[in-house]
């Protein structure tokens, strides 16, 4: 996700967005521009700014602005947080989200000094979490081409379970064992295998997983190398592999340790060199 310049938009450009805007400009210094505007201007509610310098930002010379001020051109990301209210319509190219969310100002509501400003807390922290997630997509490696996806999940009737997904995803399965059933849904660009759930050890590393199909060994490699450029966790290096069905494979670790497996399917010739022993080729490293 590109941008270089952020608006937050609600409709009284008091609390809200007045938060977001000095979370962002906390998050990203000078790297981003941020904004933050309404079609209502108000005043800065001071329960935001009070919600702020809790957290060691200084939003007291903020000032509500009205949209209209916003040269569009300034702008390549607008980021609505208005819920119940109709939000500000921003003219312009740029890209749109909507992170909508409760009013935390409750102006209909009794409360008191410290009710009132728990929900700017409330407000100002969901707006955090969702900065950081914001800001790890803004500087993601260029992605993958995946031609297919795979999952599978753990359940504890397998039968059932078939039943289930095969309404679900609207194909009956491909194959299954008493301990499985593979799902292969073209429609859907998806390999989805259920796995019983009975007490017995799985062997992960070839069922119990997520991946995503690549198009052909080179690409295996070149995901292990973008991989490793992008500083994920390897789990196994690029390898083409015969035991099982014969892959072309690359096995990471997420950020929480899920094993993902970025696969490609061998092509007949490449299948044609299978050793007698059956053991990985490496591709890459020292033994590729």
């Amino acid at each position: 996700m590109q941008f270089d310049n952020i608006l937050f938009l609600c409709v009284a450009n008091s609390a809200r967005s007045q938060m977001a805007e000095g979370l962002a400009r906390k998050r990203f210094g000078d790297a981003v521009r941020v904004q933050s505007a309404g079609s209502a201007p108000s005043r800065v509610n001071p329960y935001a700014v009070r919600a702020l310098a809790e957290i060691g930002i200084d939003a007291a010379g903020h000032t509500s602005k009205h949209v209209d001020t916003v040269d569009p051109a300034t702008v390549d990301l607008v980021i609505t947080l208005c819920a119940e209210e109709e939000c500000p319509l921003f003219l312009g190219d740029a890209q749109r989200m909507s992170w909508a969310m409760p009013d935390p100002d409750r102006k209909d509501e009794a409360l008191t000094d410290e009710e009132r400003l728990h929900h700017f807390r409330v407000a100002r922290d969901a707006i955090a979490q969702r900065l950081e997630v914001l800001a790890a997509l803004r500087d993601a490696p260029a992605p993958l081409a995946p031609t297919e996806f795979h999952a599978s999940v753990r359940v504890p009737d397998l039968a059932a379970a078939a039943r289930f997904y095969a309404w679900l995803l609207g194909v009956e399965p491909k194959e299954w064992t008493h301990r499985y059933v593979t799902f292969v849904s073209a429609a859907l660009r998806t390999n989805f295998v259920l796995l019983v759930d009975d007490g017995k050890t799985l062997h992960q590393d070839t069922l119990y997983h997520l991946g995503v199909a690549v198009p052909d060994r080179a690409a295996v490699i070149d995901a292990h190398h973008r991989a490793v450029a992008a500083g994920w966790s390897i789990h196994k290096p690029a390898r083409t592999t015969w035991q099982g069905t014969p892959l072309h494979e690359l096995w990471l670790k997420d950020p929480g340790g899920n094993l993902v497996e970025v696969y490609a399917r061998l092509t007949d010739a490449e299948y044609a060199e299978m050793p007698e022993d059956k053991e990985p080729w490496f591709l890459v490293g020292e033994g590729a």
